[in-house]
């Protein structure tokens, strides 16, 4: 059996910290997580293979901290930064940051940016399964009873997104933060998304993406 991706996530904001440790481990990562500055010893015992670091910590700073972690291990990092200027970027960059994240972000933004430098770095995520559907982001595949889909890129994020939340109602608001990244857009590129997607879902299988009305879909695991 293949080992799971090991991924460290240090972050003093509790309700960050929390969504992103959920997130990934929905992602079948094994997350370890901080919520201050933590000793290279501490990091070095998990072997990560990505780390997860806000650059403003308790205790320490998260650039001073990604500097020493490069200066002993080649490790991927994604820095997390309520820290928008340029000058802080190109720090970042300069440390050997693999990609910086402005807060706040959409969760499927940074997860998309977490599978890509895992791929990178020769690790990536598991496919994701609910019943008889199977998304497998790293191919950018989807399947129903065996047979693909032919999703669009977009499509797929969508389908991952109802996946990964089975069983709970989203509401358009929720999946155009966290599908498409937008705060404020217009409902209807949902509507049209999700109904480009129940075709090709319903024509492998009964109906599992559901309305519920005034309130947003849910996908049913059947």
């Amino acid at each position: 059996m293949k080992q799971r991706a090991r991924v460290v996530v240090i972050e003093d904001e509790s309700a960050v910290r929390a969504g992103v440790g959920a997130a990934l481990e929905g992602e079948g990562l094994a997350v370890s997580v901080f919520a201050d500055y933590v000793d290279i010893e501490t990091i070095e015992a998990v072997m990560p293979d990505l780390i997860v670091l806000d650059v403003g910590l308790p205790g320490g700073d998260g650039f001073e901290l990604a500097r020493r972690l490069r200066a002993r291990r080649d490790v991927p990092i994604v820095f997390l930064t309520a820290r928008d200027a340029v000058t802080d970027r190109l720090t970042g960059f300069q440390i050997g940051a693999d990609d910086y994240l402005v807060k706040p972000f959409a969760i499927e933004e940074l997860l998309a940016r977490v599978r890509v430098v895992l791929r990178r770095a020769g690790r990536h995520t598991e496919p994701l399964q609910a019943g008889d559907v199977l998304v497998d982001e790293h191919a950018g595949l989807a399947f129903r009873n065996g047979q693909p889909l032919g999703l669009t890129p977009t499509e797929l994020r969508l389908l991952a997104f109802f996946v990964r939340h089975r069983g709970l109602v989203l509401s358009k608001t929720q999946l155009l933060s966290q599908v498409w990244g937008y705060d404020a857009y217009d409902p209807n590129v949902v509507e049209v998304h999700v109904s480009a997607l129940r075709h090709k879902l319903e024509e492998r299988g009964p109906r599992v993406v559901e309305t519920v009305r005034g309130l947003g879909y849910r996908l049913v695991v059947r």
